[in-house]
């Protein structure tokens, strides 16, 4: 963070000191939340959960460094006492926000976020230091954590939004106010809390409205091939910029092919010129990420060239996003179990089955949550697509007849050469111990 004395903070965030000596002490290292990562200079943040209370280690990040906490009541050690830990949070995040002169890109979208997110952090990086999201840590305590972690020497800032309501993005685009605004696409992730497609839009399309006009360097970013967002074209006084395979896109793809091992290449066209691309990320999926990526890239500034290099070079940052493992005995595993969603379990089954030509296949699916009435639908889409993939074989993980355990019907699913449905972890790991030989790919 860049250095700021407690008094500061003090008064940015409306509280009271407490068991401070000196005020103008100041809060050089990182602001954390979690006890583990305290350094010295921190500013420990502490949150009162249901099962673990952050004061509770006040004495303990104190004597490990921190120079203060940032707490609901005093705690007996230097503390900065506030009403609401998370509204003060917030409001230090737009105070250093301000200060810093970064420039602030800040995307959501209901799958491909994370992944997206690191593709630019890593092109624009190439240019200049950046600072990005750690992971998914794209809500209310996640993000202003990562505005913090910007320092003097941040030129860009990268930010990604997640949403479970409408109003929820535009409460994170007021804490941190972007100057590139991206939604990548809108789909059916947590529709079950939202109700609709249309009621995700709504709140997606809340980040454009917040964009600075066109006069001020305002620029959104939209996918041109995702009607619901392309409409949001009327919701910002932002200048537009459309992505995407579409021939009216300023961003496109041509050409575009996938190695024998999955690995999607394609001519990138930008406004500034064309030069090609070939990713080392897997599954088609990714050109999409990818031309996002470069349109963000475009828009600050950097050629066709430069951007197609730094995607050549780019890898996956964030866990558990489309990992590759090639094993001794000969199998490939596909780790892409961090989040499930229809749109992200039909990318990677088409990963999979661009990967494993000409070898055996395995799909071990879990339950895809938050879906509402929508739940029994899109898991048998998945179920059918994992079938015209030609999928070897099948694992439903979380099977069952109890509500919420929307597998049971893919043992009714007709096609799937080999398949077996698990109720619990425990039951999946002797399924495919007992099954598991050379030359498979296991996604």
């Amino acid at each position: 963070m860049i250095a700021l004395s407690l008094a500061e903070i003090a008064a940015v965030v409306g509280g009271q000191t407490y068991d401070i000596p000196d005020p103008a002490v100041q809060v050089t290292g990182p602001v954390v939340r979690d006890s583990r990562e305290v350094e010295s200079g921190s500013l420990f943040v502490a949150f009162a959960g249901e099962r673990v209370d952050g004061h509770d280690f006040a004495a303990a990040v104190v004597e490990a460094g921190a120079v203060a906490v940032l707490a609901s009541r005093p705690v007996g050690v230097p503390a900065i006492v506030v009403d609401d830990v998370q509204t003060a949070l917030g409001a230090l995040a737009r105070h250093v926000v301000e200060r810093l002169g970064a420039t602030l890109v800040a995307l959501t979208g209901s799958a491909g976020k994370t992944s997206t997110k690191d593709l630019i952090a890593q092109v624009l990086r190439s240019k200049a230091p950046t600072v990005f999201t750690p992971g998914s840590l794209n809500n209310e305590i996640g993000l202003p954590l990562t505005a913090l972690s910007a320092t003097e020497e941040t030129k860009f800032l990268v930010l990604e939004m997640g949403a479970r309501g409408i109003g929820h993005i535009r409460y994170l685009a007021d804490l941190t106010p972007p100057k590139v605004g991206l939604v990548l696409n809108v789909g059916t992730a947590h529709i079950g809390e939202f109700g609709g497609r249309e009621q995700i839009a709504q709140a997606k399309g809340e980040l454009v409205e917040g964009l600075p006009p066109a006069e001020d360097g305002g620029a959104a970013i939209l996918n041109a091939d995702d009607p619901l967002v392309r409409a949001m074209a009327s919701r910002t006084k932002a200048r537009v910029i459309l992505f995407g395979e579409s021939d009216e896109a300023d961003v496109r793809a041509e050409n575009v092919r996938l190695t024998a091992g999955g690995q999607p290449s394609f001519s990138l066209h930008t406004p500034s010129g064309c030069s090609d691309v070939t990713m080392r990320l897997y599954g088609e999926h990714h050109v999409s990420n990818a031309l996002a990526a470069a349109a963000v890239a475009h828009e600050l500034g950097m050629s066709a060239d430069e951007i197609a290099r730094a995607l050549s070079e780019a890898g996956s940052l964030s866990r558990w996003r489309m990992e590759v493992t090639e094993r001794p005995d000969g199998v490939t595993v596909v780790n892409d179990a961090y989040n499930a969603n229809p749109e992200s379990m039909r990318a990677a089954l088409r990963a999979l089955a661009a990967m494993g030509k000409g070898r055996r296949t395995w799909a071990v699916l879990g339950k895809m949550a938050e879906l509402g009435d929508e739940a029994l639908a899109e898991h048998d889409a998945v179920g059918r697509l994992a079938v015209r993939l030609n999928v070897g074989k099948l694992v439903a993980v979380g099977a069952g007849k109890r509500p919420g355990c929307n597998w049971a019907h893919i043992t009714r699913v007709r096609g799937v050469r080999s398949r077996c449905t698990c109720p619990t972890h425990r039951r999946l790991s002797t399924c495919c111990a007992a099954s598991c030989a050379r030359g498979t790919s296991f996604s």
